[in-house]
């Protein structure tokens, strides 16, 4: 009777640590994901601030980007004016030149 008893009694034993240490898993796991919680709440914080951020930093290069093509531009309209204006210019010389040169020849028709 007696080791009848002592089974029983182990079988007890065995089904209440079995039980025992269920839930201690299950507050484990619990703890692990409270304790995860916070990290995981900072983490997505943090990449929802580097998201923000990349997005702010491609507007500014989209920006930066279209600056340039039209400083580009402005800068092949000055080079093509400056370049009518050099031609414009040596034109109006070359007129000069020649308007100086009948001037001359006219004054030196001209009696005394």
């Amino acid at each position: 009777e007696l080791w009848v008893s002592l089974e029983e009694h182990q079988d007890a034993l065995e089904l209440i640590m079995s039980k025992y240490r269920k839930q201690m898993l299950q507050l484990l796991e619990g703890r692990k994901r409270e304790d995860a919680e916070p990290v995981l709440k900072v983490h997505q914080a943090s990449s929802g601030e580097i998201e923000s951020q990349i997005d702010r930093i491609c507007e500014m290069g989209e920006v930066m980007r279209k600056a340039v093509q039209v400083d580009d531009e402005q800068f092949f309209k000055v080079q093509e004016k400056l370049a009518q204006l050099e031609l414009e210019n040596k034109e109006l010389r070359e007129l000069l030149s020649i308007s100086k040169e009948s001037f001359e020849v006219g004054r030196e028709d001209l009696p005394d």
